[in-house]
């Protein structure tokens, strides 16, 4: 008879309480399916409702347990921080777009489409440029600000990467570095002066880009 204690085997991590990144990995396996037409347009929203409404690992597991792409293993890429500054010649000069605050506000948010340089300028004036909900199709952007006794206000979706560069005279530049553990993510990057003004970037909380492979593969394609 074995009367020698077995250490005891450790309970299965499938109760553990599900994160973002797992319910994003998991919508990614789904989207990669559709695309092989492994799973029907139907299928693919019945499971994607079900990856959104998962609390844990064993929620998520039976959404994907039939497709390839939940049994390949996928080892940690090593994470480089973005550059602090731009790809030469991936940024034009020209601004895509300019926007323009004096004695008055200006703002672009919601669904919108983000070009590669954007200028900003607020004269006694108010700028909101919100990104949380943007369609990205390049992965540099530039966002140059100007303040003069005015505020320019930028907001980031959490998974993407944030750089900055500028100052205040008699102002207040602050830009919240972020480095997204994605290498496909987009990098936006704040250059700015602010003039007895406010300049400030940083990710808007619980804002995330969750179909940021889908808008990189068509812009690719394209």
């Amino acid at each position: 008879m074995d009367l020698e204690k077995r250490p005891e085997q450790p309970a299965p991590q499938t109760d553990l309480r599900a994160s973002d990144a797992d319910r994003d990995r998991t919508a990614d396996i789904l989207r990669e399916a559709l695309a092989e037409g492994r799973l029907t347009a139907e299928e693919h929203a019945e499971r994607i409702d079900g990856v959104y409404r998962a609390k844990t690992h064993a929620e998520l597991e039976p959404l994907v347990r039939d497709l390839p792409g939940a049994h390949t293993q996928h080892r940690p890429a090593a994470s480089s921080p973005a550059p602090n500054r731009p790809t030469m010649g991936a940024v034009p000069a020209v601004a895509d777009e300019n926007l323009v605050a004096v004695f008055s506000t200006s703002a672009r948010k919601g669904r919108w489409r983000v070009g590669r340089r954007t200028h900003a300028y607020a004269i006694f004036g108010n700028i909101e440029i919100d990104l949380s909900e943007a369609i990205f199709e390049y992965q540099q952007v530039v966002i140059k600000a100007v303040s003069v006794f005015g505020n320019v206000e930028v907001r980031v979706p959490e998974n993407i990467s944030l750089r900055g560069s500028g100052g205040g005279v008699l102002g207040n530049f602050e830009v919240d570095t972020l480095d997204s553990a994605d290498p496909d993510a987009p990098v936006v990057y704040v250059d700015g002066i602010a003039v007895l003004g406010n300049i400030e970037a940083k990710p808007k909380r619980g804002k995330r880009l969750r179909d940021l492979h889908d808008r990189r593969r068509k812009h690719l394609d394209g």
